[in-house]
């Protein structure tokens, strides 16, 4: 399988609440459109900043079915389909797959924190049960364990192991990766403030938090590098760090829907065991948003 055009910016969207804690499905949609509208390529959906730990495979569906319908064909669509059964997983992006989703985000399998060997396996289990491209997941710093380069490797051989958010912090793991890998396999930043880093080795974009307050500013910056304007890309990096860092003043997503409240945005609450920002974190963001002029003065 070719890998397919996902974008340079996909956005891990957050899950909008009700009130009573129910799954908003409405703001959902309004929020998906935005994003697309405002430079994401693709939407995430029920992964790490969409608390998927906390929604039921039921809930799960339903956004993807409601996103795909509010977003069409103008972006991708990803379904945060993992899980640390495998069983499980295969069988959620088998249903993934049927509601028509343009690929699955696949995290390593969290808790149980399998050998190298049962990473390999339970990622070909998921990549043999399905005919849907697939991104891995790497994110030690959630899940316990880390996806090695070497692994990687070897289930880069799959036709429909595409690609890898690369989460782990860790930039020299970026280079091992690109380095035993072929040129089609594509590799995403998982963390906003190292995708100009990464893509000077070899990323083709990011899988962002930060694109849901300033994903024109992140494409910008992409292309701007793409295009050899460096010191351009350098400069709209730096402009953006201090929000790439405030994002992650709190755990995520907590800090993005605090700014995304801010910013007038309903349902931005969380489900147990996340609670809101500490006024202090609010109150740094909302310097932060004010000084991109997200914010008014």
């Amino acid at each position: 399988m070719a890998a397919p055009h996902l974008g340079s910016v996909l956005t891990a969207m957050v899950t909008p609440f009700t009130p009573e804690g129910k799954v908003d499905y409405r703001t959902a949609e309004k929020l998906a459109v935005h994003l697309v509208e405002q430079g994401s390529d693709g939407l995430v959906i029920a992964g790490t900043t969409g608390e998927s730990p906390t929604l039921t495979w039921a809930e799960e569906y339903e956004l993807f079915r409601v996103v795909l319908g509010a977003v069409g064909s103008r972006a991708r669509v990803v379904a945060g389909t993992g899980s640390n059964s495998t069983r499980e997983a295969v069988e959620a992006t088998q249903k993934a797959a049927q509601l028509g989703l343009d690929a699955s985000l696949q995290v390593c399998p969290y808790y149980s924190r399998p050998s190298q060997e049962g990473l390999y396996q339970h990622f070909r289990q998921v990549a043999l049960g399905v005919d849907l491209p697939i991104i891995l997941y790497n994110i030690p710093g959630r899940t316990g364990v880390n996806l090695a380069p070497e692994t990687v490797a070897r289930l880069a051989v799959e036709p429909n192991i595409i690609a890898i958010k690369e989460a782990s912090g860790a930039v020299d793991q970026t280079i091992a990766i690109r380095s035993l890998v072929g040129p089609d396999f594509l590799i995403y930043a998982g963390d906003d403030a190292l995708t100009l880093p990464l893509l000077a080795l070899g990323a083709c974009g990011v899988i962002s938090v930060a694109s849901h307050l300033v994903g024109p500013q992140i494409q910008q910056m992409i292309r701007a590098y793409q295009h050899g304007g460096v010191a351009e890309a350098q400069r709209l990096h730096y402009e953006l760090y201090p929000l790439f860092k405030a994002l992650f003043l709190a755990t995520n997503p907590s800090p993005l829907k605090a700014a995304l409240a801010l910013l007038g945005w309903s349902g931005m609450s969380q489900r147990l065991p996340l609670v809101d920002v500490p006024e202090a974190v609010r109150q740094h963001l909302q310097e932060v948003l004010t000084a991109l002029q997200l914010l008014p003065a």
